[in-house]
Order: C-alpha cells, then structure tokens, then sequence
C-alpha cells in the first residue's frame, strides 16, 4: 500500500485515478477536504477496494501514526499543499501551516514508523515530496531554464512556504537519513483542475459569456505540463528514482498566458461556437498581482537522461482533451462552483481595475 496526501485535489487525485488504472497497489488517500479538494473527483474509484480515503489534516500527528500503525504502507506520495498564488497573498498563514508545518509534522511520523520497519522495508520505503518550479524564482527572458542545482529565490508567500518545505525534506534525508525523492513541476494543467487556476478558469468564465481575466499585459510565460504526464513522472520517479535526489518535471511548453487564452478562446470558437462573436472579445487586462514572476522555464532532462521519462502529450494534443473534457463534464464544474468559490472570484478580481 502506498500513502498519499492530498489525493483529493486536482494532481493528487489524478495520480490516485491513473495509479489504480494502471494496476498499482492500494491507496490510502489522506486529505483534509479544504475548498479544493473535492470527493467527486474520485466517483471513479468509489467502491474500489483499492482505494481507501481518510478525511484527516496533515497536521494531526496522532492521526498519522494510527494510518501508518494500521496500514504499513510501503511509500509516501506527498502532494498535500496549499497552492494558489493569490490565494497566499490573501491570507499567507494558511499556506505556512499546510505547507511548513504540515510537511514537517508528516516527516516526523515518517521517521518515526521508517525508523521501527525491519532492515529490508527500511530500505525498500520512500517519501516522494511533490513541489513546484516556483521556488526557483523568476527568470529573464534570455535567462537558461531551471535545472536541479538553480538556487531558490521564492517571491511569494506560496512558493516561500513550498521552499521550506523543500528543505525541510531534504534535512530529514541528510540529518535522519529517511530515503525522500523531490519533484519539482511546471504548471499543471488538465482535467479536475479547479477553476481558480487561468487554464480551467478562463475555460468556466467564457462559457459563461464573463470576462476573461487576464494579469498586466499577459506576457508572463509559463511551461506547461498536462496532469497526465506529471503523474507518470512522478511514477517513474517513485520507481526508479536516485534516494535524495530532485527531478525537473516539465512539458518543454513555454507560453505567455495571453497566448493560452487565445489557444482556448480559438478552441471554444471551435468546440462550441460563440454566436455573439467569438470568445476573444471577452479577454480583459486587469491590474497585475503583487511580485508576479515573469518567467517559469523547466529544463527537464535529467529526469529523462537517468529515468527516461518524457511528456507524452503535446501541448496542442493536451489542451484540446482538456477543453474536451470541461465541456463533457458541466455538472463537476457547476459542483465546484459552490458560494465560497464565488466570493473568492469577486474578492480576488473586484479590486482589481479593467486596463483597457
């Protein structure tokens, strides 16, 4: 059996669905339910003996070392976190209590059941961290993409509190020896994503003939990974990957975020056409977010040189299944849709001035 944390948010849940698919061993999926994390994302696996879920915080040290008493579970697939920039900017607190705290509470429960294991399940156990690109910072344009070794410069609360995270992983290998693996993900994007995120927002708010908010002049560039892929990655990673080391994973995608708005308004004209003229007309320039980071590049090929993983989707090929599937699945957006993702929309935006 495997732990993961957070397998009921948009990447967690995705790796849980496509590990089962693909014949892996039972889950026990840990997630606290916040406003993103979200069961119906799972009906798939409903019933499944192979899925176990538990409603539970990361941050409940009691509660870790009951699940890992009674289940034994052989890994730890990390993804629990709170991830939304502008979200951190709001309210940094909740960020550093899921992200630090959180993280360090479940290295120590880690430890501590790693510690009692018999000899071969010591060496056979592995906790695999899932972070993010954004601690590397921010990039210029004619600047190299981030490797492995590029030193952490975070600008905001998010990737702050991820970087901590990172390091806090990385001690427990050096001080404790606990065998940990770090992937380190451009943006993700694919199916369940929830809509505050630009890709499935833009995708919600022009179906429903709203703005198309879009920060500044929309020329902050960003790699792009399709969900799908990042969990084979992080399978191979699991697999195959070096104890202690860190894994670039990326899409070799980079594109300014007015040109993914313009990919899925061409997309929409033409999956669901627009009779008022086009979706395009809705994009709107609004005041940029404090310290947003130019550029995000990945350079990926370490975790293809020594794992031999690679993206299998396009980006062409990965946004269309994306729009496909927003569109074929109005009830699980309508669902996520509820009172508290609105008044964030209208918090988050409202202060926000048009740029015309």
């Amino acid at each position: 059996m495997i732990l993961v944390t957070g397998g009921a948010g948009f990447i967690g849940a995705n790796f849980v669905l496509d590990w089962l698919a693909g014949g892996g061993e039972p889950v026990l999926n840990l997630d606290a339910l916040t406003y993103a994390g979200n069961l119906e994302t799972l009906a798939g696996v409903e019933g499944d003996p192979g899925h176990r879920f538990v409603h539970g915080d990361i941050c409940d040290r009691t509660l870790l070392e009951r699940l890992f008493a009674a289940h034994r579970p052989r890994a730890v697939v990390h993804f629990a976190a709170e991830s939304h920039v502008d979200r951190s900017i709001h309210g940094p607190a909740a960020f550093v209590r899921t992200n630090v705290e959180g993280t360090f509470t479940l290295l120590e429960a880690t430890r501590a059941y790693w510690s009692a294991l018999p000899q071969d399940e010591r060496e056979t156990f592995r906790f695999l961290h899932v972070s993010t690109d954004e601690v590397y910072g921010s990039l210029g344009p004619d600047d190299p993409a981030f490797t492995e070794t590029k030193t952490y410069e975070p600008n905001s609360p998010y990737s702050a509190s991820k970087a901590a995270s990172d390091h806090l992983v990385r001690a427990w290998h050096h001080t404790y020896g606990l065998p940990v693996l770090t992937t380190n993900c451009s943006n993700n994007y694919g199916p369940f994503q929830f809509p505050e995120k630009l890709i499935p927002l833009m995708i919600v708010n022009a179906l429903a003939g709203k703005p198309l908010p879009v920060y500044g002049d929309g020329l902050n560039v960003r790699d792009w990974l399709y969900v799908g892929d990042h969990c084979s990655a992080i399978r191979a990673v699991l697999a195959r990957g070096r104890v202690g080391e860190t894994y670039n994973v990326g899409g070799w995608n980079e594109i300014a975020n007015l040109d993914i708005v313009h990919s899925l308004c061409t997309l929409l004209d033409e999956l669901r056409p627009d009779a008022a003229g086009g979706y395009a007309r809705l994009i709107t320039h609004v005041t940029d977010r404090p310290g947003h980071d130019r550029r995000y590049a990945i350079d990926a090929r370490k975790i293809g040189r020594e794992l031999g993983w690679k993206p299998a989707q396009t980006f062409a090929t990965g946004i269309r299944k994306t729009v496909q599937w927003y569109l074929d699945n109005p009830r699980w957006v309508a669902n996520v849709q509820s009172g508290a993702y609105r008044d964030w929309v209208a918090r988050n935006y409202a202060a926000r001035e048009a740029r015309q």
